[in-house]
């Protein structure tokens, strides 16, 4: 609509006006209201689509990150990282979403104005389309060489924002930590620092995308001074006409107009290819194969033979030359100092980690042959951050499997947790955000019976119960013991917790240092009995 417009402003200008056809110009002006009215269609049309196919990318891509995420190993979310996950979920994939719709509602349609009006100046005079022809070339170099410096730094200045949210999340989850130690006024320092380096990149990159509007304008300025000198010429002459070079001018106008509307979108475009890019990053992460072929095993002993597991950028082995036997039903405690690979040697059974080297065994099948699904089900796993989501207590007991209020209040009576949904006002009580509104102990608790309802085979306490009371303790280990054929491993700093335990595995510095019961281990075993001398005041 608006590459006919000038041709009808020259017909107006060269038929209407010299004529005194006042009918001819009202007939022309109508016509350009009516092309007005079109292109305001169209327009909106336009709009609406752009931003629904956006949304619709945009909904889809953060719905296939999500997915992705998710099948990511424990090793890979490690190195990745939390909070560059969530910048990636949020704010770039917002960033692809603005660029998507800019470039389908605004970039492509500058191609068909500029290629148009040129075209368009050819069929007025081939001498001033050559003016067109120069000056096209050299606005796209402008804009090329805009891109090419300012997209790596785009990607800097996210990779920035990554700092700039890590510092923010850290500081908010460990606000209490923070004034317990007065360390408030050195963490604004920090802060301040990377937000600083944040923007003083952000200026960079904004200094190198401001000078395409007036590398635009002065390069479109010159074309239409060549034209108007051209054109006055061509005039004189009687080559053209005045309201030819009239449609010339508007036609250069109209690219200009174009390429400023691309000037301001390369800021916008620039920090959503540097935003693809990311995104793009971890879904190239080829997930760890977490596949297997055999089903769970009805007999599930326990061996480990010759284990050792090693983190990536991790340096030496967590867990080196781990070996033992758990009989089905036993219950096994692990214990050790801070750091000796208690955590480690337990995340093996469930494939958190593959071991680097040697086999992890159930009921003699290797546990990376197993049908990965059965074994996740099959092992309930509560690890020693108790997490609890927004919901109700019944939502959060049915993580594992859709349970009827039987199978859950029989869980949490094993689990001593029958009180605190009694004094909470039953399943529908609402859980916050992490569980805000329990105290530790009652999280713990509530923990340990999500995993109990899944009827595990193999349930595993990651010191989840180092914020229970001794008399609760000693309770739960008994209703424990009551449920036949349940493997259990306890993982605890308290020998309390353990000592009446099948076997007792000790760890120091990722290797056993004495395995045992616990009248055995005080007898051979000195870590051992140094850490139950230093409980018991001996």
């Amino acid at each position: 609509m608006e590459l006919i417009v000038p041709l009808v402003v020259a017909r107006i200008i060269d038929v209407g006006i010299p004529s005194g056809d006042r009918t001819y110009v009202v007939y022309a002006c109508l016509i350009i209201v009516a092309f007005g009215v079109l292109g305001l269609v169209f327009s909106l049309l336009g709009q609406y689509f752009a931003a629904k196919a956006a949304v619709g990318f945009s909904k889809g891509m953060r719905y296939e990150m999500f997915r992705h995420i998710g099948r990511l190993s424990y090793s890979q979310l490690d190195t990745i990282g939390t909070a560059t996950l969530i910048t990636r979920m949020t704010s770039d994939s917002n960033q692809v979403q603005t660029g998507i719709n800019l470039t389908l509602r605004l970039l492509l349609r500058s191609p068909f104005v500029v290629f148009g009006a040129m075209i368009a100046a050819f069929l007025i005079d081939v001498q001033s389309g050559y003016i067109f022809l120069a000056a096209v070339p050299v606005l796209s170099l402008v804009i090329f060489l805009i891109m090419f410096f300012s997209v790596p730094m785009y990607k800097k200045v996210q990779k920035n924002v990554d700092d700039v949210l890590l510092s923010t999340r850290e500081n908010l989850t460990g606000a209490r930590v923070l004034r317990a130690f007065c360390l408030e006024d050195k963490e604004i320092e920090t802060f301040d620092a990377k937000n600083e380096k944040l923007t003083n990149m952000q200026k960079r990159v904004g200094r190198i995308s401001a000078l395409l509007n007036p590398l635009t304008f002065a390069v479109i300025n010159v074309a239409i001074i060549c034209i108007i000198y051209v054109g006055g010429i061509k005039v004189y002459d009687g080559a053209l006409s005045q309201g030819e070079v009239v449609a010339l001018y508007n036609y250069m106008s109209q690219i200009l107009i174009e390429l400023i509307k691309c000037a301001n979108l390369i800021v916008s475009l620039n920090k959503a290819v540097a935003s693809a890019h990311r995104i793009q990053a971890v879904l190239d992460i080829v997930p760890d194969e977490q596949k297997g072929e055999r089903d769970f095993p009805e007999n599930f002993d326990i061996e480990f033979k010759n284990v050792s597991l090693r983190y990536e950028n991790g340096g030496g082995y967590a867990v080196a030359d781990v070996n033992f036997k758990a009989k089905g039903g036993e219950t096994i405690g692990v214990i050790g100092g801070t750091g000796s690979g208690k955590t480690s040697l337990v995340n093996l059974l469930p494939r958190f980690y593959e071991a680097t080297k040697g086999e992890v065994l159930i009921g003699g099948e290797n546990v990376n042959d197993i049908n990965f699904e059965q074994l996740r089900q099959s092992i309930g796993v509560v690890p020693q951050k108790a997490v609890l989501f927004k919901g109700t207590i019944r939502d959060n007991m049915c993580f594992g499997k859709k349970a009827s209020d039987e199978e859950i209040e029989k869980a949490l009576k094993v689990a001593q947790a029958d009180e605190v949904v009694r004094l909470k006002g039953g399943l529908d009580f609402m859980v916050e955000q992490n569980g805000q509104n329990l105290s530790g102990g009652q999280k713990q608790r509530l923990t340990i019976a999500r995993a109990l309802v899944l009827n595990p085979k193999i349930l595993i306490l990651d010191d989840s119960a180092s914020a229970l009371d001794y008399r609760t303790d000693f309770k739960l280990r008994s209703a424990l013991k009551e449920l036949k054929g349940l493997t259990t491993f306890i993982v605890s700093q308290r020998t309390s917790s353990i000592m009446y335990a099948d076997k007792i595995i000790v760890l120091d510095g990722g290797k056993v240092v004495g395995m045992g019961k616990h009248e055995k281990l005080l007898e051979t075993c000195e870590v051992y009995r140094q850490i139950y001398n230093s409980q018991t005041g001996a």
